[in-house]
């Protein structure tokens, strides 16, 4: 069977200069999409709410990654299936725009962008965090404007960039997980008191709540897989290799994070005599390695939050891109500016908003991307009901274990977790989302004028 893949279309370009508008190019492979996956989710971002979440599930971290991690495939598996759908910037957006219309696309894409937004953000103030933690004498500001600056201008000069940087971030926290592996191990090895080694999954205050709460607060730990399908027109045969690449962060990122996490609780079982939560991983890495670990670890996280923070500015600009280009934000958004053709307007705006880490608390933006994130994950899993079942009227047993029953999982797996998030996630996403509804109404005029339709053609 012949099958012809969507492409977006845009207006000609004159040939005697370069586009303002036009196609993105095509330079992701397979293994630039895994790394740009995994530089997203920060293979050391188990530490970046280990203190919060540990506290908050009473030493059962690796039990709440457990259950994060088998929600979080059932719905990467989900992407797959709309990525092959429609293969184009918008991620959520796009998805949730052709399976349910105009309207509630909108108000789905607003709320990924609470996600979207928060992420560099959240980069900035980790960086800003550790940095100062390690050398008091510079305020913490002067690293987060500092990082800033440095992002947005890798972001500007093209995604090739960002792909070369990745490789050395990536492979140095990788090498990083296996030090700290290897020490803990020998750091176990010395202790003269027997061990249990179920005791970080299960022992004395075990409660489910609480370990729903702080699982639904590590989704912010996978998005990975969520960045690597707004990558979906800057690579090569998208409908193939974004779903595989989509599977594999998904599955390394939450084998990484399951791992270390136990390590982490083994040889730091006291959870509650953290000096700060916000920054409990030196305790961690001093009582496995010393001081020279807690040098490496500083070192090698921050500059994981720093590959973070380029490949998420780098995708909200795309999902952004994707709305300007329809018109459901400025056009100026949808414009490709440069020889590079990037979103560049996109993308400074981006910066200008990340200016938000020198006044926020990290609680607050762990949560506000949990809530965006889970919002997004339950629109995904319910758009593959939607195309497959629905407008495509896909029938029999195997078609209802793919269309059906998997994304059924999915979408119940995230909605669950969702309900779990505290009062204050949802009261500013509740916020958010009615920003979004007013700016939808003033779009439209009060739901009298149609939204622009996707500038696509099949």
């Amino acid at each position: 069977m012949h099958t012809t893949t969507s492409t977006a279309h845009f207006p000609a370009a004159h040939a005697s200069s370069p586009a303002p508008t036009g196609r993105f190019r095509t330079s992701m492979g397979m293994t630039a999409l895994i790394l740009f996956g995994l530089a997203y989710m920060v293979p050391l971002a188990v530490f970046t709410t280990y203190g919060l979440v540990t506290q908050m599930t009473k030493g059962h971290l690796p039990t709440a990654y457990l259950l994060t991690l088998a929600a979080m495939l059932l719905t990467a598996y989900s992407y797959g299936r709309m990525v092959q759908a429609h293969p184009y910037s918008g991620s959520v957006y796009t998805y949730t725009r052709k399976a349910f219309g105009s309207h509630i696309g909108f108000i789905t894409g607003w709320t990924l962008l609470l996600d979207y937004i928060f992420l560099p953000l959240l980069s900035y103030l980790l960086i800003g965090i550790y940095m100062a933690e390690y050398f008091p004498a510079i305020p913490a500001w002067v690293w987060v404007l500092g990082s800033i600056a440095l992002v947005t201008f890798l972001n500007l000069i093209g995604i090739e960039s960002i792909t070369r940087v990745n490789w050395l971030l990536v492979v140095l926290q990788l090498v990083f997980i296996v030090v700290f592996v290897a020490l803990s191990i020998r750091n176990l090895g010395h202790q003269a008191e027997p061990l249990s080694l179920l005791a970080p999954f299960h022992h004395d205050g075990f409660s489910v709540p609480l370990i729903m709460t702080g699982a639904a607060v590590l989704c912010l730990s996978f998005l990975g897989f969520d960045a690597v399908s707004t990558m979906a027109e800057e690579t090569s045969n998208p409908t193939y290799r974004i779903p595989m690449a989509i599977l594999a962060v998904s599955l390394i990122g939450g084998l990484l994070f399951l791992v270390v996490s136990y390590c982490a609780q083994m040889v730091f079982p006291d959870w509650g005599n953290f000096a700060d939560p916000d920054s409990a991983s030196v305790d961690v890495m001093r009582r496995v390695g010393g001081e020279l670990l807690v040098t490496a670890f500083t070192a090698t996280y921050v500059a994981g939050c720093f590959a973070s923070a380029m490949v998420s500015q780098a995708s909200v600009s795309r999902v952004l891109f994707a709305m300007g280009r329809d018109g459901a934000l400025p056009r100026a958004f949808g414009q490709l500016l440069t020889k590079k053709r990037v979103p560049a307007a996109a993308i400074v705006l981006v910066s200008l908003l990340s200016l938000v880490a020198l006044v926020i608390t990290l609680d607050t933006v762990a949560n506000m991307i949990s809530f965006g994130a889970l919002f997004a994950f339950s629109a995904v899993n319910l758009a593959v009901v939607k195309h497959y079942l629905v407008d495509r009227r896909l029938r029999g047993v195997r078609n209802y274990l793919l269309y059906g029953v998997v994304p059924g999982l999915g979408f119940l797996s995230t909605l669950w977790l969702w309900s779990s998030l505290t009062h204050l996630s949802f009261s500013i996403g509740l916020c958010w989302m009615g920003v979004g509804l007013v700016v939808l109404l003033g779009l439209t005029r009060a739901f009298r004028v149609k939204l622009p339709e996707l500038q696509m053609a099949e």
